[in-house]
């Protein structure tokens, strides 16, 4: 799977729960509920009260949560990894090419300004 990204803008936060890379971040620096809205993919793993660098705009790599079909729209499961959107906020759209065939694979994913 792939490992790039084009992410347009990064901002930080500061994160108010341990969190890990390559997850969903909220703008309250913590891992978002399932199917709740997100400000973007952290891309680090940091402890409470550090810095948090977090892709909001473009492209970012994110891990999956379960299988999700290539062209998907994504939202978040509980523990902030990428799952098929079902009835939650739709955070993202896997980038052309990509698919996740299994949880624990890391894919590309368009992101999208969160919306019910």
């Amino acid at each position: 799977m792939s490992r790039q990204c084009t992410p347009i803008l990064t901002l930080s936060v500061i994160a108010t729960a341990a969190l890990t890379a390559d997850r969903f971040v909220t703008a309250a620096g913590a891992v978002p509920a399932a199917g709740a809205s997100a400000l973007g993919v952290g891309r680090s793993t940091v402890a409470i009260g550090a810095r948090q660098p977090v892709d909001v705009l473009g492209t970012s790599v994110i891990e999956a949560g379960a299988a999700i079909a290539a062209n998907a729209f994504v939202e978040t499961d509980v523990s902030g990894r990428a799952i098929t959107k079902a009835a939650g906020v739709t955070l993202g759209r896997l980038a052309p090419g990509e698919v996740a065939t299994a949880a624990g694979q890391f894919v590309e994913v368009l992101l999208l300004p969160a919306s019910a």
